[in-house]
C-alpha cells in the first residue's frame, strides 16, 4: 500500500498543485462514492478502500454517514459509482425479525444511511459494488434476507468466517459458481479464489432477480450480482487484498471503476443529445387527481425522466378497440380528447418543470430550459370514427402521430391482431393518410396488418414510423416486423422504435431483459440502418423487462450502447434524432401544403 508522502515543503508542494492541468471533463477518473462506516459517531473509513480506488484509476470520494435524503441526493447526482463499505450487523427490525442473542452491534442510523443511499443509487441506475456488510445490505435493499448469525442459523456446520490473520492475508477458498458471471470473468476465469473473512452474518436468501456467483465450502454465499445491471458485491474484503497488491483482487476495483466511467459517459452524452421514449400509456391510468411531477405508481413521470436523463416522451391516448356504430365512436373520440386533456392539465401543474412539445424545436428549446417535453398521440385511429374532420381537432390540440390500430379492425384499416377485413386500408382509411399527411401529423404503423404497412407506404407521401415495434426475426410475434417490413419502412425514409415489451422481445416473456432490447437495436440497425431505429417503451401499457423496468432505467440502454461499440451520433440517433427527422419532415411537408 503507497502511503508515501512529500518532503514537507509548502512552496514547491503549491508549485505541484498549481502547475497540475486537470483532465478535462470527458477525460477525467470517473468518481467513485464509498460509504462510510461509522463508529462512536465518527463517520470513518479504512485506508484501504481508498487506496483500491485510486489503484484502479477512480477518484475516491467519501460519503459521510447522514440520513438527510436532500443532502444524500445531492452527493450521488455526481457520482459515477458507488462502493457499499464494511461495519457492523444488520438490525434484524428492517427484515421484519426479531432479534437472536447472537447479534452483535447494531447501528441503526448507519443502516438507515446505507438503505437511503442504495434506493438512490438505484433510482439513478449508478452502478454499484458491495463488500461484506455492503454484500449484505445491497441483499436486504433489493428484497433478499440475511443471517443474523450464521453459525447457529445456517443449516450445515460453518468454517470459521473470522480470520485472527492480516486482512491482506488470504484465510479460505471460495467457489465461483457459474462460468457466465461477471465475477468469473473479472477473476480472470479462476474456479477457486483465495479471500479473506471477517464476519458473522451472511446472505441467507439472495434478492430477487439477482443471482448467487460464489460460495465458501460451508454453503454460504461469498457473492452475487444483477443479471443485466452493473450491480455486483461479494462476501469478503478485497479492498485489504487489493491495496497490498493482490493482483485478482484489484481486478474487482479495476471492473468497477470501467463500468463507472460508462455510465459516466452515458450521463455526459444524455446531456448533450435529445433523448426520446417515442410510446408511453401513461394517461391510461390517470385517476382524476393524478400529477407525473410525483411518483404515483406508473413508470413514467417527470422524476424518472430526471433520474434517467430522458428529455421527452410521447404519451399517448390509448382507445381501446370496440363497437364501431356511430355512439360508440362518438364515444371514443370523446374518449381521446380527454385523455388528451388530462395530458396538457400536467403542464399546468408541473409548469417549471415540463411544457407540452408540438414540434421538434419545440423539444430542443425545452431541453436548453432544462424542462421536460412532452409529446401527444393518440394509439387507435378508431377514435377518429368515420369523420374525417376528427384529424383536424386531434391536430389542433397538439397531437404529433396517430397509431392507425391497435388489436382488432377498425373503419381504417386491418390489425395485426384482427380479421383482416379490408385487406389493409380500408377507402376511409386510404383518405386518413392523405388527410394527416395535409395536417403533418406522423402515421404510425404499429399495430397494424402487413397488408396495411404496404398499403400505407405506397399511400403516404412522407415517412412514416412504427412507434413501438420489434425485430420479428428475433421474436415472431405477429406484431413485430419482418426483415421486409424493416428495410421497405427504411427506404421510406422512417423509423422503428424497439418496443420494451416483454412479449415482442423474448419468445420466453419471463427471461425478457435488457439484453434482448439492445439484441433488436442491433438486428435492426444491420438490417434497415442506424438511421432508422429509435425507442418506444410501451411503458405503463405493460412495457418493462429485467434490466428495464420504468422511466429512470432507460439511461441503461445507452450504457449498453456503448458497451456494444456505438459510437455518440449512433447513439443520438437512435436515441431520438431519427424520429425527429421524420417529424419534422413531416411537419415540413404539412406546411408547403397548407
Amino acid at each position: 500500500m503507497d502511503n508515501q508522502i512529500r518532503i514537507p515543503n509548502i512552496e514547491s508542494l503549491f508549485r505541484e498543485v498549481d502547475h497540475y492541468i486537470p483532465a478535462t471533463e470527458t477525460a477525467r477518473p470517473p468518481r467513485i462514492g464509498i460509504s462510510a462506516n461509522r463508529k462512536d459517531g465518527l463517520s470513518c473509513l479504512a485506508e484501504t478502500y481508498i487506496q483500491s480506488v485510486l489503484q484502479a484509476g477512480g477518484a475516491p470520494v467519501i460519503i459521510p454517514v447522514i440520513t438527510d435524503i436532500k443532502a444524500l441526493s445531492v452527493i450521488i447526482s455526481s457520482l459515477d459509482g458507488i462502493i457499499m463499505s464494511g461495519g457492523g450487523d444488520i438490525n434484524p427490525l428492517y427484515l421484519q425479525e426479531d432479534p437472536i442473542p447472537q447479534l452483535q452491534d447494531v447501528d441503526t442510523y448507519r443502516d438507515e444511511f446505507d438503505l437511503i443511499l442504495l434506493r438512490l443509487a438505484m433510482n439513478h441506475q449508478i452502478p454499484l459494488m458491495g463488500i461484506c456488510r455492503g454484500h449484505q445490505i445491497m441483499n436486504v435493499a433489493f428484497g433478499g434476507s440475511v443471517y443474523q448469525d450464521i453459525h447457529v442459523q445456517h443449516t450445515q456446520t460453518t468454517i470459521k468466517h473470522s480470520q485472527q490473520s492480516p486482512r491482506e492475508e488470504a484465510s479460505h477458498a471460495v467457489t465461483l459458481s457459474s462460468p457466465h458471471s461477471k465475477l468469473y470473468k473479472i477473476l480472470q476465469q479462476q474456479e477457486t479464489v483465495f479471500v479473506n473473512s471477517f464476519h458473522h452474518q451472511a446472505i441467507q436468501e439472495p434478492a430477487p432477480e439477482f443471482i448467487s456467483t460464489a460460495y465458501a465450502s460451508d454453503g454460504i454465499n461469498e457473492g452475487m450480482e444483477h443479471p443485466e445491471k452493473e450491480i455486483f458485491s461479494v462476501q469478503w474484503h478485497p479492498e485489504a487484498m487489493a491495496a497490498h497488491g493482490n493482483p485478482l483482487m484489484s481486478e474487482l476495483f479495476r471492473y468497477h471503476i470501467h463500468t463507472a466511467r460508462t455510465f459516466q459517459k452515458a450521463k455526459e452524452i444524455h446531456q448533450r443529445i435529445l433523448t426520446i421514449d417515442s410510446h408511453t400509456d401513461t394517461p391510461m391510468i390517470f385517476p382524476g387527481e393524478f400529477n407525473i411531477g410525483r411518483k404515483e405508481g406508473g413508470k413514467v413521470n417527470l422524476p424518472f425522466m430526471e433520474e434517467g436523463q430522458i428529455d421527452a416522451c410521447f404519451m399517448v391516448a390509448y382507445i381501446p378497440q370496440g363497437a364501431r356504430d356511430d355512439e360508440s365512436l362518438r364515444q371514443a373520440t370523446a374518449m381521446a380528447m380527454e385523455r388528451l386533456s388530462q395530458v396538457k392539465k400536467q403542464e399546468e401543474l408541473n409548469l417549471a418543470r415540463m411544457k407540452i412539445a408540438y414540434t421538434p424545436q419545440d423539444l430542443y428549446s425545452l431541453k436548453k430550459e432544462g424542462k421536460k417535453a412532452i409529446f401527444l398521440g393518440i394509439e387507435n385511429g378508431y377514435a377518429i370514427g368515420k369523420e374525417l374532420q376528427n384529424l383536424s381537432l386531434f391536430q389542433q390540440t397538439g397531437v404529433s402521430y396517430i397509431t392507425l390500430c391497435h388489436n382488432g379492425d377498425n373503419d381504417i384499416c386491418d390489425s395485426a391482431r384482427g380479421k383482416h377485413e379490408w385487406g389493409g386500408l380500408s377507402p376511409f382509411g386510404k383518405e386518413v393518410i392523405r388527410e394527416m399527411n395535409r395536417l403533418g401529423i406522423m402515421i404510425d404503423l404499429s399495430h397494424a396488418a402487413e397488408s396495411t404497412f404496404y398499403d400505407v407506404l405506397r399511400e403516404s407521401q412522407v415517412p412514416v414510423i412504427a412507434s413501438h415495434s420489434s425485430a420479428r426475426a428475433l421474436c415472431d410475434h405477429p406484431r413485430n416486423l419482418s426483415d421486409e417490413q424493416l428495410k421497405a419502412i427504411a427506404e421510406k425514409d422512417g423509423v422503428v422504435q424497439v418496443c420494451i415489451y416483454k412479449g415482442f422481445l423474448n419468445p420466453e416473456e419471463d427471461k425478457a431483459s435488457l439484453t434482448n432490447i439492445i439484441q433488436h437495436i442491433n438486428h435492426i440497425v444491420r438490417i434497415a440502418g442506424i438511421d432508422h431505429v429509435g425507442i418506444g417503451s410501451d411503458f405503463d401499457g405493460d412495457g418493462e423487462v429485467i434490466g428495464c423496468r420504468a422511466g429512470n432505467e432507460l439511461i441503461n440502454i445507452t450504457v449498453r450502447l456503448f458497451e456494444e461499440g456505438y459510437q455518440e451520433e449512433e447513439i443520438k440517433k437512435i436515441w431520438g434524432k431519427n424520429l425527429m427527422r421524420v417529424l419534422t419532415e413531416v411537419q415540413a411537408a404539412a406546411s408547403k401544403n397548407i
